[in-house]
């Protein structure tokens, strides 16, 4: 086995390693309202679970200089977001969403995504996405070292669901027909693949 001590690596060596290795990645599509109506959109990886009870999700948001993105900047003033499923079947449009903007620009327009109005929260979904879940601000980390923070981590509590009829059956999501895209390396993307099952032990 290789050996590395990451305060010995740069951040880009770290973050080679980390996306190397903690794969497949699931990716979000998250809607966010600017101050001034803007209705901006950005795909993110680093995304996941963390409860059920309350129904909760993470997304983590790398600064720029320094600086919050947009997302997080709208997140932190709004206290709400959209998260979206990237799929086999908008993952072209949404990587466009990807390019850097200016904080009054969108994204959805780039992409020639349609919006949709959200149920519980103000901020808008996307017509493209076969799952989306309306989202609240929970709690709001700053990460980082040396003074210096690098990172936001977001925790929203879902609010609402929003599933396509197609995918769902008694009370499960088809994980076929979802076709959800996960992020790997560099360019890399990755599809469902083989799927397997395994007893859990008792």
């Amino acid at each position: 086995m290789l050996s590395f001590n990451p305060t010995n690596n740069t951040e880009r060596e770290n973050y080679k390693l980390l996306i190397g290795s903690i794969i497949p990645r699931p990716i979000a599509f998250v809607t966010t309202v600017a101050e001034d109506g803007t209705v901006n959109g950005a795909p993110f990886s680093y995304f996941n679970i963390v409860s059920s009870n309350p129904p909760t999700i993470a997304v983590s948001i790398q600064r720029r200089d320094g600086e919050p993105k947009d997302t997080a900047h709208n997140i932190l003033k709004a206290k709400e977001f959209v998260v979206h499923i990237v799929d086999e079947d908008n993952v072209a449009e949404i990587n466009k969403t990807a390019a850097t903007l200016a904080p009054d620009e969108s994204e959805i327009k780039l992409a020639d995504l349609t919006l949709t109005d959200s149920e519980t929260v103000t901020v808008p979904g996307i017509n493209e996405a076969k799952i989306r879940m309306e989202c609240t601000l929970d709690h709001a980390l700053e990460l980082g070292e040396d003074n210096t923070v690098s990172t936001d981590l977001i925790i929203g509590k879902v609010v609402h669901f929003h599933i396509a009829k197609e995918l769902y059956t008694d009370g499960r999501i088809d994980p076929t027909k979802l076709g959800a895209v996960s992020r790997l390396a560099g360019t890399n993307y990755a599809k469902i693949g083989e799927i397997f099952s395994m007893e859990r032990p008792k």
